[in-house]
């Protein structure tokens, strides 16, 4: 599902692209949570993405900060990696390697059992 500059979209439009719904908002607040519809839902209908929001006691600033996180959301989902491509390993890379088990096979090797020359 790609979504091709649905993130560069204006508030008006990207609006009416969306399916707007106020409801209620849950958790601590009292009596003022309990009376108003300030909670945003908004369903990106074109993407399908779907963003809930009751942060605020206002439903304009509820709105306005959904349709931030949609713009977010859209941007992450039309982004594209840039292919990345192999690099070869530095000489001298390689030579610290070859250094390190040079050090280490005589380490090894003065483990040995004397006259045990296989």
């Amino acid at each position: 599902m790609e979504a091709p500059g649905y993130h560069l979209l204006p508030d008006d439009t990207l609006l009416a692209q969306c399916e707007v719904e106020t409801h209620r908002a849950s958790g601590p607040g009292g009596q003022k949570v309990n009376k108003t519809d300030s909670a945003v839902r908004l369903r990106h209908t074109p993407t399908g993405l779907v963003v809930n929001m009751q942060r605020e006691r206002s439903q304009t600033r509820n709105k306005a900060e959904a349709l931030r996180v949609l713009r977010h959301r859209l941007a992450v989902l039309a982004h594209v990696p840039k292919e990345r491509f192999e690099t070869r390993v530095p000489r001298s890379v390689k030579l610290r390697i070859l250094d390190a088990k040079r050090r280490r096979a005589s380490i090894k090797s003065a483990r040995r059992k004397p006259g045990a020359d296989d």
